[in-house]
């Protein structure tokens, strides 16, 4: 496994994520030796959905409003239906997304979570997967959508659902590892 010691990597939720589309690729971060963060519009906590059910809370570790995308090296946008439905409505969401998608700092987002990015306006001639049901959506931002269990388009990393998390937590810390990639140009 590559190492990711001395990076941040933020993952921005809000209540509502799916529970293993957090915290599988939070824990694949923290055993390559990343400090990670959970980067939330909410001031303490966030609620897990699992399947079909509420689930764990998790600490706020910094709220939206208080961070920038240079104080990281790499963001992660997990899914679930209602999380990224509320991140797409609030402008410093979407606004720290956009940051990383121009800077070419790598960013992974799973099964809803590219709901989030959509909004950035910056998708456009990019080659993502999510899943299926925001295909549509994503061909209407511009972006080709592939059916594969994850897909690598210039350090952004995208998946289908939570089968694909083995997939995608190796190359999420492939292209952390690998850094800053050609940046998107600013639309």
């Amino acid at each position: 496994m590559k190492s990711l010691q001395g990076k941040k990597v933020a993952i921005l939720t809000e209540t509502g994520f799916e529970e293993v589309e957090l915290t599988s690729p939070k824990e694949a971060l923290e055993a390559a030796g990343a400090e990670v963060h959970i980067v939330s519009p909410q001031k303490q906590t966030v609620k897990a959905w699992n399947h079909d059910h509420w689930s764990i809370e998790l600490n706020v570790d910094r709220q939206v409003d208080d961070v920038k995308e240079e104080d990281y090296d790499a963001l992660v946008l997990p899914g679930g239906v209602m999380n990224p439905d509320k991140l797409r409505t609030n402008k410093k969401a979407v606004e720290f997304a956009k940051n990383f998608i121009e800077s070419g700092k790598p960013v992974a987002a799973i099964c809803h979570g590219p709901q989030t990015l959509i909004e950035t306006g910056l998708l456009d001639g990019r080659t993502l997967t999510s899943y299926p049901s925001l295909k549509t959506d994503i061909e209407n931002a511009g972006a080709d959508w592939v059916d594969r269990e994850v897909v690598i388009d210039n350090g952004l990393v995208t998946s289908r659902r939570p089968d694909d998390l083995p997939a995608f937590n190796k190359k999420m810390i492939e292209e952390i590892h690998e850094g800053v990639h050609v940046p998107a140009p600013a639309h």
